[in-house]
């Protein structure tokens, strides 16, 4: 009798775990998915390669909108990472005697559809983040996001647009906003190198 009960048990208790198996079965293929969605590169990401290459700059800087910019010229070469997920950017410019480098790290977020830019140079010691669209009518990226104001401490707006004149040009502008107003504080257009 014993063996006839331990027996209806372990029954009951496999009949019960059925269905959770199933569920986990699920749930573990529905979230395979979603991850080879997540990590699968595609056409944004292809739209971004086309940027890969060495580049040389021409650089408008307006620390003072009423003031005439700052003109220099630099370097930047865009290559792809991780399989063509992300894509780094190493610049180095000239401002005001100094040699000026900076990092940027871009991408596509599939789940977010959205395009991301972070920023760092060895002019500061923060980080700026920005997300953004891509027109296709118009060839232009949009990115929002904020930047550290060092004379303050606190995160104000900044705008970002590139525009792909063609394969080998675009147009970049930066944007800042001041007690609400906005004003364009850079401005650099690219020529691919190679």
């Amino acid at each position: 009798m014993k063996r006839f009960i331990v027996f209806s048990a372990i029954l009951f208790l496999t009949a019960l775990c059925s269905p959770l198996s199933a569920q986990d079965e699920n749930y573990q293929e529905e979230m395979n998915k979603a991850w080879t969605a997540y990590m699968t590169p595609g056409p944004m990401h292809e739209l971004l390669s086309k940027g890969t290459g060495e580049w040389t700059s021409n650089i408008k800087m307006w620390m003072d909108p009423s003031q005439p910019p700052t003109e220099s010229s630099g370097v930047t070469e865009i290559k792809s990472i991780l399989g063509g997920r992300y894509f780094e950017g190493i610049h180095t410019s000239d401002f005001n005697g100094m040699e000026m480098q900076g990092r940027e790290l871009s991408g596509y977020d599939n789940v977010k559809k959205k395009f991301f830019s972070t920023w760092v140079d060895n002019f500061g010691t923060g980080i700026m983040n920005m997300e953004g669209t891509y027109d296709e009518g118009t060839k232009m990226f949009t990115y929002t996001g904020t930047s550290v104001d060092p004379m303050t401490g606190e995160d104000v707006p900044v705008r970002e647009t590139i525009k792909r004149i063609d394969d080998d040009h675009s147009h970049m502008e930066m944007f800042m906003t001041d007690k609400g107003e906005e004003f364009k504080t850079m401005e650099i257009n690219f020529t691919r190198v190679k």
